[in-house]
């Protein structure tokens, strides 16, 4: 049970950097969003994969570890899915606000004019992306 876990956290952390280095904003968002489930399966994980054992204490039955599971990870868990659910959605507003402004979804705000990528290379390739020929740099 243990391998498993590991092992899907270490799917969605390796999924969530690759989404967070792309250039795109809702790829980056998506990372964000992948990396805190990540985040929340290692600390679910702290607190000792116990199934089918309550968090909280019950009657007629003793009260030591070995009949119980650990309610703090629960908690914290619980506690940071409901702060990432409220991050995303204000990243969400941050992004479309920002495309809105930029007309673009990239990062920067800069995006490549169509065919400034399909020209051959050497020789003068002309100035960097989002700067027009014939213009200097800022």
């Amino acid at each position: 049970m243990e391998l498993a876990l590991a092992s899907g956290i270490g799917v969605l952390v390796f999924a969530s950097v690759y989404l967070l280095l792309r250039a795109r904003t809702f790829d980056v968002i998506l990372g964000l969003t992948l990396l805190s489930y990540a985040a929340n399966l290692l600390i679910f994980s702290g607190g000792r994969l116990v199934p089918g054992k309550p968090p909280v204490i019950r009657e007629g039955v003793p009260g030591d570890l070995a009949n119980y599971t650990d309610p703090l990870p629960q908690a914290l868990v619980l506690t940071a899915i409901v702060i990432g659910f409220a991050m995303t959605a204000v990243t969400i507003v941050v992004a479309m606000r920002s495309r809105a402004d930029n007309d673009t979804d990239h990062l920067d705000g800069l995006e490549a004019p169509p065919g400034e990528l399909d020209r051959p290379c050497g020789g003068d390739v002309g100035p960097p992306l989002g700067i027009p020929r014939g213009e200097e740099r800022p």
